[in-house]
């Protein structure tokens, strides 16, 4: 990790960029490298090289989302054939008697047990650690499956379940509707990256409360989880939900 100072060419291509003093992470490889093609796809969501049931694609897109929202850079480097060198750029903070004042931004709190359900590991390890941070108990499951007994184990000892959509063998729509057989009035959040697999409609026909879509940054996440637990999704409106009883996936 460096400290480094930036020009113009560099902080031209971040919006709202307010310096030019940027710290950078590098993380180095030594494997085959990324054809150039790729490069330029790397951050997609969903995009991936693997086959079907190895990964979503998810995790850099995440990441990316992260350093975005931060005002940050990441930039891509590779040989093919000798390997791969990620740099991520953060903006240092120029005053720092400024962290002490109350942040328009903070991330919102909240209390409550969580079922997080996701099959990329990556993604349940940090949504467990940010949800965590955010004062709520988590408890995760990396399948639909393994999610139900767990729920089903003790249908009571949840306020929210939070599951993506896509998974094998039971996806988060199916996982739901289970759930809500057993107890109706859960509050349940749907992720995902596909809206023509799970739409606004269609979730509310099922009695999910709550729809995000991919990639999201984590503030979102906390506010649509806060929320859903105060009641409140239902009668909010937005530039992306018209009309009253809409599923809003923004605050």
């Amino acid at each position: 990790m460096t400290n480094e100072k930036l020009g113009p060419n560099f902080t031209s291509n971040i919006p709202d960029a307010s310096t030019d003093d940027y710290v950078k992470i590098e993380v180095k490889d030594t494997g085959h490298g990324i054809p150039p093609e790729l490069i330029e796809r790397l951050f997609e969501p969903f995009f991936t090289t693997k086959g079907p049931g190895e990964g979503t694609g998810m995790g850099l897109a995440v990441v990316h989302g992260i350093v975005k929202s931060m005002k940050g850079e990441i930039i891509v480097e590779s040989v093919l054939g000798k390997g791969s060198a990620f740099s991520v750029y953060l903006p240092v903070v120029q005053d720092m008697a400024k962290t002490d004042e109350p942040k328009e931004n903070a991330l919102t709190k909240g209390r409550g047990h969580i079922l997080f359900v996701d099959d990329e590991p990556s993604m349940v390890d940090i949504g467990e650690l940010i949800l965590t941070q955010l004062g709520y108990h988590v408890t995760i499951r990396t399948s639909g499956i393994e999610a139900l007994e767990a729920f089903k184990s003790n249908p009571d000892k949840f306020d929210l379940v939070l599951t993506d959509m896509t998974m094998p063998r039971m996806t988060g729509e199916k996982l739901a509707k289970e759930i809500l057989s057993i107890r109706k009035e859960i509050p349940i959040i749907i992720c995902t990256g596909f809206s023509s697999a799970m739409t606004e409609e269609k979730a509310l026909e099922i009695g999910v409360k709550g729809l995000l879509m991919k990639p999201f940054i984590f503030s979102e996440l906390a506010d649509v989880i806060h929320n859903v637990l105060k009641k409140e999704l239902s009668n909010v409106h937005c530039c992306q939900c018209k009309s009253e009883g809409s599923i809003c996936t923004r605050t």
